[in-house]
């Protein structure tokens, strides 16, 4: 069965990347060659070095600045602001570390063509991306089977995306708006997968009745020995939205919620609390340096105490005090705690800019030095909603098996949650993050986090 070649969301982001070093070091050496381009002398012995470090400068900063996002790679205006601004800080540092790059030209308009090297060839190779790419030639070809209702909401998303392409949906009826809709009881799976290129098949078996499993079991034993790609509904979900299904929290959970293997792996949980202390150390210097700034700010806008504390739930179950800056009026829970809302009326003026910057959360580098916390992980709760969320979601206690971070998965993925569907979606984020658990994983979460600070996101 001749199946349509795509590419698929991890192979569209590393191929953002060794195209960009490609096209960045091939700019260098056609500068040097043939225009009068010296900053970069490839008959130096450091050159590889030189570009070396430059090029980590790129794709650190990139990461950042989000050139390797893919919703943002599809966009010309966006991926020309990232590109730009990615540019201009790699070239900053990249010249402010002298003793690792190479000496600084007489002529500084040379410092000016690293700059246009970094963007212009960049911004072409991008723009054919996007033309070439990015078309639907190039997306997944997939059909989805299951009951309408179950299926419904995972098509909807898909169809708006840049990676998916639905052929068809073979369910008990018709959903509106969505065009591809075949009888799951009368038209037969294989005649269609055949005739179409297909490649991938998604299965939720939920609701149907045992006739039309056995059924569908018998097709797709053939297609899968014809090579097509069949995944369960539940793992497509995780693997598009980077959170546990619903699924998944029932009587059978550890079938598919299980630690990550470097919950016990000591090596990567040294270097957890290696950085978690100097990240945490380097933290209150600077929050030292910039305090008298916000003891200002505090002052005329916020008007009264400047710190505060509370009980929250650590790993275990365990209750200790996180301390931070106040960002709300000091009355602001006379009638009872409740749960923090964007654009909560509460928040002040200078307690908004706290919380959009996470200046807020800085104080909390001395709960990680005394371990009470670490840099990733599901933010601790206070006990009151604790208590409450457990009696309401279940399985809500898991996420206290690690220890609380300052940032984390579901923080960085999703907005405050004042709603019990929405604390129960941000748990699936959190049980995500237990699961896949991993030095590349915590790196991702601080370069969101990062880049929420940079772009003033902060909830």
């Amino acid at each position: 069965m001749l199946q349509k070649k795509y590419f698929n969301i991890s192979e569209r982001k590393i191929l953002l990347r060794i195209i960009d070093v490609l096209v960045i070091m091939t700019s260098l050496f056609m500068s040097f060659e043939l225009l009068e381009f010296n900053y970069f002398n490839f008959e130096n012995d450091h050159v590889f070095g030189w570009i070396f470090l430059l090029i980590f400068y790129y794709l650190i900063f990139g990461e950042i600045f989000q050139l390797f996002n893919l919703n943002i790679s599809n966009n010309r205006y966006l991926v020309v602001r990232s590109i730009v601004i990615t540019a201009f800080v790699t070239t900053v540092f990249y010249i402010f570390t002298p003793f690792f790059t190479p000496v600084l030209p007489s002529n500084r308009l040379q410092i000016v063509y690293l700059f246009l090297i970094l963007i212009v060839p960049i911004v072409l190779w991008r723009f054919i991306y996007i033309q070439v790419i990015f078309s639907p030639k190039f997306f997944k070809t997939v059909i989805f089977i299951g009951k309408s209702d179950k299926i419904e909401k995972m098509i909807s998303q898909i169809k708006g995306d840049n990676f998916h392409s639905l052929r068809a949906y073979f369910s008990d009826r018709n959903i509106d708006g969505i065009d591809g809709f075949r009888d799951i009881n009368t038209e037969k799976l294989i005649e269609f997968s055949l005739d179409n290129t297909i490649n991938e098949i998604i299965v939720s078996k939920k609701g149907l009745s045992d006739k039309v499993v056995n059924s569908i079991n018998k097709e797709l034993i053939f297609l899968f020995q014809k090579g097509l790609n069949i995944t369960s509904y539940e793992s497509f979900y995780e693997e598009t939205n980077f959170r546990i299904p619903k699924e998944y929290l029932e009587h059978n959970f550890y079938k598919y919620i299980n630690f990550s293997k470097n919950n016990s792996n000591r090596f990567y949980l040294f270097g957890l609390r290696l950085v978690d202390i100097i990240v945490s150390f380097f933290g209150l210097i600077l929050f030292l340096m910039i305090s008298p700034l916000i003891l200002i700010g505090n002052l005329f806008a916020n008007k009264g105490p400047l710190f505060y504390s509370q009980e929250r739930v650590g790993q275990n179950g365990k209750v200790f005090k996180i301390f931070k800056l106040r960002s709300m009026v000091t009355n602001a829970e006379e009638n009872g705690a409740v749960w923090a809302q964007k654009n909560d009326v509460r928040v002040t003026a200078f307690g908004k800019f706290l919380r959009n910057t996470r200046l807020d959360e800085v104080p909390q580098f001395f709960n990680i030095l005394k371990g009470e916390m670490s840099i990733i992980g599901p933010r601790p709760e206070r006990p009151k909603f604790v208590k409450d969320l457990e009696g309401q979601i279940p399985f809500y206690a898991i996420r206290h098996v690690v220890r609380p971070g300052l940032t984390g998965w579901a923080q960085v993925n999703y907005p405050y949650a004042n709603t019990i569907e929405e604390q129960e979606t941000k748990l699936r984020y959190d049980l995500y993050y237990i699961k896949e658990r991993n030095a590349f994983l915590d790196f991702k979460i601080l370069i969101k986090t990062i880049t929420t600070v940079l772009f003033y996101r902060g909830q």
